[in-house]
Protein backbone atom coordinates (compact mmCIF):
# COMPACT_ATOMS: atom_id res chain seq x y z
CA UNK A 1 0.00 0.00 0.00
CA UNK A 2 1.06 3.72 -0.31
CA UNK A 3 1.61 5.91 2.56
CA UNK A 4 -2.23 7.06 1.80
CA UNK A 5 -3.66 3.61 1.86
CA UNK A 6 -1.74 2.62 4.86
CA UNK A 7 -2.36 5.63 7.22
CA UNK A 8 -6.28 4.87 6.37
CA UNK A 9 -5.16 1.51 8.38
CA UNK A 10 -3.44 3.09 10.63
CA UNK A 11 -7.03 5.41 11.56
CA UNK A 12 -9.29 2.57 11.13
CA UNK A 13 -7.81 -0.12 13.29
CA UNK A 14 -6.95 2.49 15.88
CA UNK A 15 -10.67 3.65 16.01
CA UNK A 16 -12.31 0.18 15.89
CA UNK A 17 -10.01 -0.96 18.70
CA UNK A 18 -10.46 1.78 20.86
CA UNK A 19 -13.99 1.38 21.05
CA UNK A 20 -13.26 -2.22 21.68
CA UNK A 21 -11.87 -1.07 24.55
CA UNK A 22 -13.90 1.43 25.66
CA UNK A 23 -17.15 -0.06 25.89
CA UNK A 24 -16.66 -3.44 24.82
CA UNK A 25 -13.84 -4.94 27.22
CA UNK A 26 -13.35 -8.47 25.43
CA UNK A 27 -14.02 -7.78 22.03
CA UNK A 28 -12.24 -9.07 19.32
CA UNK A 29 -10.55 -7.19 16.21
CA UNK A 30 -10.12 -9.62 13.15
CA UNK A 31 -7.51 -8.34 10.07
CA UNK A 32 -7.30 -10.66 6.54
CA UNK A 33 -6.10 -9.50 3.01
CA UNK A 34 -8.20 -10.14 0.78
CA UNK A 35 -7.09 -10.80 -3.13
CA UNK A 36 -9.39 -10.55 -5.96
CA UNK A 37 -10.12 -9.30 -9.45
CA UNK A 38 -11.85 -6.36 -8.24
CA UNK A 39 -8.51 -5.47 -6.01
CA UNK A 40 -6.97 -6.10 -3.30
CA UNK A 41 -8.20 -5.07 0.20
CA UNK A 42 -7.01 -5.17 3.83
CA UNK A 43 -10.33 -6.20 5.76
CA UNK A 44 -10.40 -5.17 9.23
CA UNK A 45 -13.50 -6.68 11.33
CA UNK A 46 -14.18 -5.32 15.08
CA UNK A 47 -17.02 -7.48 17.33
CA UNK A 48 -18.10 -7.60 20.88
CA UNK A 49 -20.36 -8.82 23.18
CA UNK A 50 -20.97 -5.40 24.50
CA UNK A 51 -24.33 -3.44 25.36
CA UNK A 52 -24.57 -2.61 21.83
CA UNK A 53 -25.60 0.82 19.82
CA UNK A 54 -29.31 2.03 20.28
CA UNK A 55 -28.88 4.14 17.06
CA UNK A 56 -26.18 3.53 14.87
CA UNK A 57 -26.79 5.31 12.21
CA UNK A 58 -26.13 8.31 14.78
CA UNK A 59 -23.07 6.83 16.14
CA UNK A 60 -21.45 6.87 12.28
CA UNK A 61 -22.34 11.01 12.35
CA UNK A 62 -19.11 13.01 13.01
CA UNK A 63 -19.50 15.29 16.32
CA UNK A 64 -21.67 12.22 17.87
CA UNK A 65 -20.14 10.68 20.78
CA UNK A 66 -20.93 9.19 24.34
CA UNK A 67 -17.93 8.83 25.59
CA UNK A 68 -16.82 12.37 25.81
CA UNK A 69 -14.77 12.74 22.67
CA UNK A 70 -14.87 14.86 19.96
CA UNK A 71 -17.37 11.94 18.30
CA UNK A 72 -15.29 11.51 15.12
CA UNK A 73 -14.06 7.87 15.39
CA UNK A 74 -16.76 6.04 13.70
CA UNK A 75 -17.71 8.83 11.21
CA UNK A 76 -13.70 8.67 10.15
CA UNK A 77 -13.39 4.97 9.89
CA UNK A 78 -16.57 4.92 7.54
CA UNK A 79 -15.11 7.80 4.73
CA UNK A 80 -11.50 5.81 5.11
CA UNK A 81 -13.22 2.55 3.78
CA UNK A 82 -14.06 1.70 0.60
CA UNK A 83 -16.37 -0.50 1.71
CA UNK A 84 -18.19 -0.16 4.87
CA UNK A 85 -20.74 -1.47 6.97
CA UNK A 86 -22.31 -1.54 11.05
CA UNK A 87 -24.40 -4.16 12.78
CA UNK A 88 -25.63 -3.52 16.52
CA UNK A 89 -28.17 -5.10 18.59
CA UNK A 90 -28.60 -3.63 22.29
CA UNK A 91 -27.79 -5.85 24.81
CA UNK A 92 -25.93 -8.47 21.99
CA UNK A 93 -23.32 -6.19 20.73
CA UNK A 94 -21.64 -4.81 17.69
CA UNK A 95 -20.12 -5.76 14.41
CA UNK A 96 -18.09 -3.73 12.36
CA UNK A 97 -16.53 -4.34 8.83
CA UNK A 98 -13.77 -2.18 6.91
CA UNK A 99 -12.51 -3.02 3.16
CA UNK A 100 -9.37 -0.40 2.55
CA UNK A 101 -8.21 -1.42 -0.89
CA UNK A 102 -4.81 -1.03 -1.96
CA UNK A 103 -5.44 1.49 -4.82
CA UNK A 104 -9.16 3.21 -3.98
CA UNK A 105 -9.42 3.94 -7.57
CA UNK A 106 -9.58 0.91 -9.13
CA UNK A 107 -11.48 -0.60 -6.64
CA UNK A 108 -14.80 -2.77 -8.14
CA UNK A 109 -16.26 -4.96 -6.19
CA UNK A 110 -18.49 -7.16 -8.39
CA UNK A 111 -22.13 -6.00 -8.50
CA UNK A 112 -24.00 -9.34 -8.49
CA UNK A 113 -22.43 -11.45 -5.61
CA UNK A 114 -21.50 -9.84 -2.35
CA UNK A 115 -19.26 -11.94 -0.14
CA UNK A 116 -17.37 -11.96 3.32
CA UNK A 117 -15.32 -14.28 5.77
CA UNK A 118 -14.84 -15.42 9.10
CA UNK A 119 -11.70 -16.90 9.89
CA UNK A 120 -9.64 -17.58 13.04
CA UNK A 121 -7.87 -20.66 14.98
CA UNK A 122 -8.76 -22.23 17.97
CA UNK A 123 -7.68 -20.47 20.98
CA UNK A 124 -4.43 -21.36 21.17
CA UNK A 125 -3.27 -22.00 17.61
CA UNK A 126 -1.26 -20.29 15.93
CA UNK A 127 -1.97 -21.88 12.40
CA UNK A 128 -5.47 -22.45 11.14
CA UNK A 129 -6.52 -25.80 10.01
CA UNK A 130 -9.50 -24.35 8.72
CA UNK A 131 -9.03 -22.46 5.11
CA UNK A 132 -11.05 -20.71 2.56
CA UNK A 133 -11.17 -19.57 -1.13
CA UNK A 134 -13.14 -17.68 -3.28
CA UNK A 135 -12.85 -17.06 -7.22
CA UNK A 136 -14.92 -15.02 -9.89
CA UNK A 137 -14.66 -14.86 -13.27
CA UNK A 138 -17.42 -12.75 -15.92
CA UNK A 139 -19.86 -15.50 -15.79
CA UNK A 140 -19.32 -17.62 -12.71
CA UNK A 141 -18.34 -17.81 -8.87
CA UNK A 142 -16.80 -20.48 -6.85
CA UNK A 143 -17.02 -21.01 -3.03
CA UNK A 144 -14.36 -23.03 -0.89
CA UNK A 145 -14.42 -23.94 2.12
CA UNK A 146 -12.17 -26.81 4.08
CA UNK A 147 -11.60 -27.80 7.55
CA UNK A 148 -8.55 -30.23 8.41
CA UNK A 149 -9.05 -32.59 10.59
CA UNK A 150 -8.23 -31.78 14.03
CA UNK A 151 -6.73 -28.62 14.55
CA UNK A 152 -2.42 -27.41 14.59
CA UNK A 153 0.03 -27.49 12.17
CA UNK A 154 -0.60 -31.14 10.18
CA UNK A 155 -4.66 -29.88 9.86
CA UNK A 156 -3.22 -26.66 8.07
CA UNK A 157 -1.17 -28.87 5.89
CA UNK A 158 -3.80 -30.44 4.43
CA UNK A 159 -5.76 -27.27 4.31
CA UNK A 160 -3.49 -25.56 2.56
CA UNK A 161 -3.16 -28.54 0.14
CA UNK A 162 -7.32 -28.20 -0.77
CA UNK A 163 -6.45 -25.17 -1.40
CA UNK A 164 -3.05 -25.25 -4.01
CA UNK A 165 -6.04 -27.76 -5.42
CA UNK A 166 -8.91 -25.29 -6.27
CA UNK A 167 -6.11 -23.37 -7.57
CA UNK A 168 -4.43 -25.82 -9.58
CA UNK A 169 -7.92 -26.45 -11.31
CA UNK A 170 -9.74 -23.09 -11.85
CA UNK A 171 -12.25 -24.97 -14.55
CA UNK A 172 -13.44 -28.16 -12.70
CA UNK A 173 -16.41 -28.98 -11.83
CA UNK A 174 -17.47 -29.00 -8.07
CA UNK A 175 -17.21 -33.46 -8.90
CA UNK A 176 -14.59 -33.10 -10.58
CA UNK A 177 -12.60 -30.79 -7.87
CA UNK A 178 -13.67 -33.30 -5.26
CA UNK A 179 -12.17 -35.70 -6.71
CA UNK A 180 -8.97 -34.40 -7.28
CA UNK A 181 -8.88 -32.53 -4.16
CA UNK A 182 -8.92 -36.61 -2.29
CA UNK A 183 -6.18 -37.77 -4.53
CA UNK A 184 -3.87 -34.59 -3.67
CA UNK A 185 -5.19 -34.77 -0.25
CA UNK A 186 -3.79 -38.73 0.33
CA UNK A 187 -0.70 -38.42 2.70
CA UNK A 188 -2.33 -35.95 4.60
CA UNK A 189 -4.54 -35.82 7.61
CA UNK A 190 -7.37 -35.59 5.61
CA UNK A 191 -10.31 -33.09 5.38
CA UNK A 192 -13.57 -32.29 5.02
CA UNK A 193 -14.47 -29.88 2.39
CA UNK A 194 -17.70 -28.16 0.49
CA UNK A 195 -17.68 -26.50 -3.30
CA UNK A 196 -20.01 -24.36 -4.90
CA UNK A 197 -20.04 -23.03 -8.37
CA UNK A 198 -22.73 -20.77 -9.91
CA UNK A 199 -23.97 -19.26 -12.96
CA UNK A 200 -23.99 -15.36 -11.53
CA UNK A 201 -26.83 -14.56 -14.21
CA UNK A 202 -29.15 -17.28 -13.99
CA UNK A 203 -28.85 -18.35 -10.06
CA UNK A 204 -27.85 -21.79 -10.82
CA UNK A 205 -25.74 -23.58 -8.76
CA UNK A 206 -23.81 -26.50 -8.03
CA UNK A 207 -22.42 -27.87 -5.36
CA UNK A 208 -20.59 -31.11 -3.91
CA UNK A 209 -19.24 -31.82 -0.21
CA UNK A 210 -17.24 -33.95 1.71
CA UNK A 211 -17.67 -34.13 5.44
CA UNK A 212 -19.01 -31.57 8.18
CA UNK A 213 -18.88 -28.43 5.93
CA UNK A 214 -23.06 -27.57 6.73
CA UNK A 215 -24.16 -25.46 4.05
CA UNK A 216 -27.52 -23.52 3.08
CA UNK A 217 -29.37 -21.26 0.92
CA UNK A 218 -31.04 -18.73 3.40
CA UNK A 219 -34.20 -16.11 2.09
CA UNK A 220 -37.45 -15.78 1.52
CA UNK A 221 -38.43 -16.81 4.52
CA UNK A 222 -36.86 -20.38 4.18
CA UNK A 223 -33.51 -22.12 4.70
CA UNK A 224 -32.71 -24.52 2.14
CA UNK A 225 -29.81 -26.92 3.41
CA UNK A 226 -27.19 -28.58 1.11
CA UNK A 227 -26.08 -31.97 1.07
CA UNK A 228 -22.98 -33.09 1.70
CA UNK A 229 -21.54 -37.25 2.15
CA UNK A 230 -19.92 -38.59 5.10
CA UNK A 231 -16.10 -39.30 4.60
CA UNK A 232 -12.81 -37.51 4.40
CA UNK A 233 -10.81 -35.97 1.46
CA UNK A 234 -7.84 -38.02 1.18
CA UNK A 235 -8.45 -40.64 3.48
CA UNK A 236 -12.05 -42.61 2.48
CA UNK A 237 -15.04 -41.11 0.54
CA UNK A 238 -17.55 -43.17 -0.20
CA UNK A 239 -19.48 -41.36 -3.02
CA UNK A 240 -18.72 -38.02 -4.77
CA UNK A 241 -21.72 -36.28 -5.96
CA UNK A 242 -22.88 -32.94 -7.14
CA UNK A 243 -25.94 -31.75 -6.57
CA UNK A 244 -28.07 -28.71 -8.48
CA UNK A 245 -29.56 -25.85 -6.50
CA UNK A 246 -31.47 -22.56 -6.99
CA UNK A 247 -29.53 -19.57 -5.35
CA UNK A 248 -32.26 -16.81 -5.99
CA UNK A 249 -31.21 -12.84 -6.19
CA UNK A 250 -31.27 -11.29 -2.69
CA UNK A 251 -30.60 -15.10 -0.78
CA UNK A 252 -28.04 -15.88 0.94
CA UNK A 253 -25.27 -18.88 0.94
CA UNK A 254 -23.59 -19.63 4.11
CA UNK A 255 -21.12 -22.14 4.48
CA UNK A 256 -19.29 -23.05 7.95
CA UNK A 257 -16.76 -25.93 9.61
CA UNK A 258 -17.86 -27.44 12.70
CA UNK A 259 -16.01 -24.83 14.72
CA UNK A 260 -19.70 -22.92 14.14
CA UNK A 261 -22.51 -24.71 15.92
CA UNK A 262 -24.84 -26.00 13.71
CA UNK A 263 -28.30 -24.55 15.25
CA UNK A 264 -27.77 -20.56 14.25
CA UNK A 265 -30.36 -18.35 13.27
CA UNK A 266 -30.26 -14.95 12.21
CA UNK A 267 -34.32 -14.47 13.77
CA UNK A 268 -33.23 -12.75 16.84
CA UNK A 269 -30.96 -10.62 14.76
CA UNK A 270 -33.29 -7.48 13.07
CA UNK A 271 -32.39 -6.54 9.78
CA UNK A 272 -28.97 -8.64 9.83
CA UNK A 273 -29.70 -10.75 6.86
CA UNK A 274 -29.84 -7.54 4.42
CA UNK A 275 -26.11 -6.49 5.85
CA UNK A 276 -22.62 -6.69 4.59
CA UNK A 277 -21.68 -10.81 4.14
CA UNK A 278 -18.99 -9.93 6.50
CA UNK A 279 -20.92 -8.61 9.54
CA UNK A 280 -22.98 -11.76 9.29
CA UNK A 281 -20.22 -13.95 9.11
CA UNK A 282 -19.10 -12.10 11.91
CA UNK A 283 -21.89 -11.96 13.86
CA UNK A 284 -22.54 -15.56 14.03
CA UNK A 285 -18.94 -16.77 14.46
CA UNK A 286 -19.42 -14.46 17.27
CA UNK A 287 -22.52 -16.45 19.19
CA UNK A 288 -22.11 -19.75 17.65
CA UNK A 289 -18.67 -20.47 18.00
CA UNK A 290 -18.08 -23.71 19.93
CA UNK A 291 -15.18 -22.32 21.23
CA UNK A 292 -12.42 -25.43 20.66
CA UNK A 293 -11.88 -25.97 17.36
CA UNK A 294 -11.16 -23.56 14.11
CA UNK A 295 -13.96 -22.19 13.06
CA UNK A 296 -14.78 -20.94 9.60
CA UNK A 297 -17.82 -19.10 8.35
CA UNK A 298 -18.50 -17.97 4.90
CA UNK A 299 -21.49 -15.38 3.65
CA UNK A 300 -22.70 -14.82 -0.04
CA UNK A 301 -25.49 -12.92 -0.84
CA UNK A 302 -26.31 -12.91 -5.03
CA UNK A 303 -27.40 -9.02 -5.22
CA UNK A 304 -30.93 -7.88 -6.86
CA UNK A 305 -29.52 -5.87 -10.10
CA UNK A 306 -32.27 -3.74 -11.28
Amino acid sequence: MDETHAGAVAVVATELATNLCRYAPGGLLSMQWLAAPSGDALEIVASDRGPGIADIARCLSDGYSTGGTPGTGLGAVKRFSSEFDAYSTPGKGSAFVSRIARDRATWRPNPGIRWGVFNRPMTGEVENGDTWRVSMDAGSARFFVVDGLGHGPTAAIAASTAGETFARYPHYTPQQFMEAAHRDLAGTRGAAAALLQVDTASGDASYAGIGNISSCILGGGAQKGLISHNGTLGVATRKVQAFAYAWNPGALLVMHSDGIKTRWSLDEYPGLITRHPSVIAATIARDFSRGNDDSTILVARRERLT
